[in-house]
Parts: C-alpha cells; sequence; structure tokens
C-alpha cells in the first residue's frame, strides 16, 4: 500500500529513464531504502538477499527480490511487477540479463548504483562487463528536485515538528533532567508523526557536543538548551528542527548573548542569500563568514545544511567544497551553530524550500533566545 497512487511513481520511473538515456547510463539498479522508495512507493527489508528495482535507458522497470518476499510486494501498481529468485539461484546473473545487450561487446555500458547496496552487492555486480558510477549522482536532480506533492508533505512535517517546539519552553523548567525532557518531547513527537527520528536536548557544556542526544544532567536556571527534534510523517517525509532556548530564572552570560546575535545574524542572511543558480559551498560560505568575521569561526565546525525529504539527510549537502548548482524545487536545512567546547552550544535550523524567488522557510516558530512564548502542554 503507498501513500501516493501508482500514476506518481510511473512518472517517478519514467523520469529517472530519461535522466539515464540522457547521461548516457544503460541503466541504474537500486536497492532498499529512501531512492527505492521514491521510485516504487514501498518500503522492503530483505536482510541480507538482493532486493532491487532495476531501470534501463529503454524504460523498463522491474523489481528483483527473494521469492520469500515477493509475496508481500505490494501488486497494486500494474507496471511493476517483481521477478523472484530462489536460494541457490545467482540474482546477480537475473539483473545482469536484464540490462546486457549485444553492443556491449564493443563498449561496456555504465551503470548507476543506489547508495543503499552495500559492498557485498556492490562487488559481486562489479564482476559483469560494465562500468559503474553512483545512482544518486547520475539522477541528483530527479531526488533533489521535489515535486508539488513532496512539498505538500515536507510542509506538513515542518508544521507538525514546530507544534512540538511549541511545547518546549513549558517543559524547560529549572531541576528537570534533559531526559525527562526528551521523553516528553518523544511522546510529543509521536502524536504529531508516525515515528520519531532523533531527540537532542543539549544543556549547558552537553549543547557544545552537535550530536549530544541527552543525559541525567539537571537544567538549570539561565541555562543555554539546544532541542534538535526530528520524526517521520505518514507519508515516509521527515521533519527536522533545531532551536536554541534560554532557560527561566537567571540571564544568559554577555558572552552567549553576543554569540546568539551573530548566530541569528548568519542564519537569517543564509536564509535571504540563498537562490537558483548559486553553488552549494556559496550559500555555506555567507554564514560561516559572518560567524567568523566576529571570531567565532573555530566553533563552527560542521556544514550549514542538508537535504531532506524520505530520508532525514540526503543530498544537497552544503558545505565548504560542494560546487553542486541549487535548484529551484530542492528543499535544505539551513543551521548554522556556534559550540564553545566544555561550555555551552547553540544551533538554529529552519527547513526552506527553495523557489525561484529564494529560500521560503517551512519552520515559523520564534528565534529569538529568550524563554519563547509557553504554548499549553498536550501531554
Amino acid at each position: 500500500m503507498t501513500f501516493f497512487g501508482s500514476d506518481t511513481f510511473e512518472r517517478r520511473r519514467a523520469a529517472a529513464c530519461k535522466f539515464l538515456a540522457a547521461n548516457h547510463l544503460r541503466a541504474v539498479i537500486i536497492g532498499p531504502g529512501p531512492e527505492f522508495e521514491y521510485l516504487t512507493g514501498t518500503q522492503i527489508d530483505t536482510h541480507e538477499r538482493l532486493s532491487a528495482i532495476v531501470l534501463t535507458d529503454e524504460g523498463n522497470a522491474t523489481v528483483v527480490l527473494p521469492s520469500t518476499d515477493a509475496g508481500s510486494f505490494p501488486s497494486d501498481d500494474p507496471a511493476l511487477i517483481p521477478i523472484g529468485w530462489r536460494d541457490g539461484e545467482d540474482p546477480y546473473e537475473i539483473v545482469y540479463k536484464l540490462i546486457a545487450s549485444p553492443a556491449d561487446s564493443a563498449t561496456p555500458p555504465i551503470i548507476g548504483l543506489g547508495s543503499t547496496l552495500t559492498a557485498d552487492h556492490v562487488l559481486a555486480l562489479q564482476r559483469y562487463p560494465f562500468k559503474t558510477c553512483l545512482a544518486q549522482d547520475a539522477l541528483s536532480s530527479l531526488f533533489m528536485v521535489k515535486d508539488d506533492d513532496e512539498i505538500a508533505q515536507l510542509a506538513q512535517a515542518a508544521e507538525a515538528i514546530d507544534r512540538v517546539h511549541a511545547l518546549v519552553p513549558s517543559l524547560l523548567t529549572p531541576g528537570i533532567t534533559e531526559r525527562a525532557v526528551a521523553d516528553a518531547l518523544h511522546t510529543a513527537i509521536l502524536e504529531e508523526h508516525t515515528a520519531v527520528d532523533f531527540i537532542i536536548v543539549g544543556s549547558g557544556p552537553n549543547g557544545a557536543n552537535p550530536h549530544h542526544d541527552f543525559s541525567d544532567r539537571i537544567i538549570e536556571a539561565g541555562d543555554i538548551v539546544v532541542v534538535d527534534i526530528g520524526g517521520t510523517i505518514a507519508s515516509g517525509y521527515h521533519s527536522d528542527c533545531t532551536r536554541t532556548y534560554l532557560v527561566e530564572g537567571a540571564p544568559g552570560s554577555q558572552e552567549q548573548l553576543d554569540a546568539y546575535k551573530v548566530l541569528l545574524q548568519a542564519q537569517q542572511a543564509a536564509c535571504d542569500a540563498a537562490r537558483p543558480g548559486m553553488r552549494a559551498e556559496e550559500l555555506d560560505a555567507v554564514a560561516r563568514n559572518i560567524i567568523s568575521e566576529h571570531g567565532y569561526g573555530e566553533w563552527f565546525t560542521h556544514r550549514i545544511g542538508h537535504g531532506i525529504g524520505l530520508a532525514g539527510h540526503e543530498p544537497p549537502f552544503l558545505v565548504t567544497g560542494n560546487d553542486l548548482v541549487l535548484d529551484e524545487g530542492m528543499v535544505f536545512s539551513i543551521e548554522p551553530g556556534i559550540y564553545k567546547p566544555g561550555s555551552w552550544g547553540m544551533r538554529i535550523e529552519d527547513i526552506v524550500h527553495l523557489q525561484a524567488d529564494g529560500a521560503h522557510a517551512l519552520n515559523t516558530r520564534p528565534k529569538t533566545l529568550q524563554p519563547h512564548p509557553r504554548d499549553t502542554p498536550k501531554i
């Protein structure tokens, strides 16, 4: 059972096949994961056995999977009929025969391999006479540029996580532990999503670790607290949003207030600067240069953002050295941070939809470093 109609996935597969022909690839082999789900509307897990959708430049789409799982593969897509293989058969030979052509004797064809195929499958496929590349690169614009249905789902996901963030000020009271806050957020995320992806509650020195999750540390009055949360909604699309909070009862230090002012300036400047046609590294530099010019450069230790869709982290990655040109329809995070080792950390993150006139934020919660308006908690 898929969230969208089968016509949506037929259209996506047809577009993928056109990309293959335009980029001189014979085929792509996509294993289970977000790329597979994007093309089929289906999540499958066949453990160590090979499962993949094979798309060719001639427009053919075939799912190869173990016979033990073929019966459970959704059959409501008439254009996608699975081929099952039994233990003892060579599934790679089946895939090869779907791709091979007599014309290949002169020039080995180029095959794109999905990013979730594990090394055992990749090495087995590379025994055959074709060249391989990363399908994610060959079909990059297909995966990264979201269609209207995807934009609508990502907007719903952003609204859902915003409703969870609205509860955070009522939870951040002196004397509570990070773990207790995280437990409450877990419940709240599940009220708005079908699954919890991650919860970060980093108070005081724990906030200086960008990927801290939560601990038994007791939150104190005046603490700076990084809250980064995300979940999955029914369609499979993800949310992700970070806000930094000041716990009531004591003011933040002047150092923290000054740093946050710079961080907010950098995040807003990047949101304002984003345009189709600029390179990913250029957008990263907008925020990074502001933070560096104010003396905090060594405390900004990660990229400015990442794409989001059926995966929580996916291309485009907005990072130094990535010359990828940003395109209208991409959806990604803008999330600079400043982290003073052993003392405190802060990060602001919005998911934005890149349109012709710039980036439009899907998240709308306040960004000021003060106790945010307390909404009535539902937990």
